[in-house]
């Protein structure tokens, strides 16, 4: 799958979830943000990925900012970016260099996936995920193990049965409880 399609159907799933949310205030499973404050942070966090493509410094989004807005202005310059820009190499977060599709693809497609959980649990609506992004983001995300739990990361990895389903233990790995 191509990152634009990849990325299209993971910002598809945010979208409806962030679409019917109706209580911005609603505690999450991140315990320091509320709903409100999980689409800031993914709106956040794309600028920051848009913004390695021409080294800028991004502007967070205000405290009064309407972040339904914030969230389809960002995505689409994320799609504007991809098809125009996909293939440029931009430092990465972790150190040296990678292509801007490659980036989205993975890091930016995984924080979304697992922030449209945290949504959807907060807000209570459906939090299924497309099991595709799922896989993606764990074969990625799996090989950062303790590094991604450093503070402002993941939580301690959660246990889960051994029947888990491969959503069950993606939210798990992210120190999330899947129950």
């Amino acid at each position: 799958m191509e990152p634009l399609e990849h990325y299209a159907r993971v910002a598809d799933g945010f979208t409806q979830v962030v679409d019917n949310v109706s209580d911005w205030t609603a505690s999450t499973p991140c315990e320091e943000w509320d709903a409100r404050a999980v689409v800031a942070h993914v709106v956040d966090t794309h600028r920051r990925t848009l913004a390695r493509l021409d080294d800028s410094e991004p502007e967070a989004l205000g405290a009064d900012a309407d972040v339904t807005t914030a969230w389809t202005s960002v995505r689409a310059d994320l799609e504007k970016a991809l098809r125009d820009r996909g293939d440029e190499r931009i430092p990465a977060f972790f150190g040296g260099e990678a292509p801007f599709g490659e980036l989205v693809d993975t890091l930016l497609c995984a924080d979304t996936l697992l922030h449209t959980w945290d949504l959807a649990r907060a807000t209570s609506q459906d939090d299924t995920l497309d099991l595709t992004a799922v896989a993606k983001a764990h074969s990625f995300l799996t090989p950062y193990g303790e590094a991604m739990r450093a503070p402002g990361g993941f939580g301690p990895e959660v246990t889960v049965p051994a029947e888990a389903s491969a959503q069950e233990r993606l939210v798990a790995f992210a120190g999330r409880n899947p129950d």
